[in-house]
């Protein structure tokens, strides 16, 4: 069976009930349906918006190109990845991922495989924008994000 993963990079929110009925609704075989929703932190009160840019084309490329290994690598029924762009409140999506899949380790592995290889690997950039005014940073990535991606390899 050839499942392809659901992949988009939009502006617009979404809804996580919404996206899990799509992808699991009327599906034999699913056991599990695991769900990782990132949301914009407001770091303590000192971020009004996080601006979300991305490469477009590739960013759905190589989202399309994470999500096919996940399902091959653990035998998933289904993968949806969302990623939205823009500038994010905090409090808003920012990214979702929906595995299922036949039991729920090959759920929560596929899922936690997608996002730590989203971190990495796909071209979003995130610049701060501050509460009082002044000029936010880019975001730099960070080394945590490198060693849960390697932990796959």
């Amino acid at each position: 069976m050839n499942i392809t993963p659901t992949i988009r990079v939009q502006h617009e929110d979404f809804d996580l009930q919404t996206e899990v009925d799509r992808l699991s609704k009327n599906k034999a075989g699913i056991g599990a349906v695991v769900t990782f929703s990132g949301l914009c932190r407001d770091e303590g009160g000192t971020l009004a918006a996080l601006e979300l840019e991305h490469y477009p084309g590739m960013a759905v490329a190589e989202m399309t190109r994470i999500g096919e290994l996940a399902i091959t690598r653990f035998g998933l029924l289904g993968l949806t990845a969302i990623h939205r762009y823009g500038k994010i409140a905090p409090g808003e999506n920012i990214v979702l991922v929906v595995a299922v899949a036949p039991h729920r380790q090959a759920a929560f592995d596929g899922a936690n495989f997608v996002m730590d290889f989203l971190k990495t690997a796909a071209p979003f950039w995130k610049k701060e924008h501050r509460t009082d005014g002044a000029a936010g940073d880019w975001v730099a990535a960070k080394d945590a994000d490198d060693a849960a991606r390697d932990k796959w390899k």
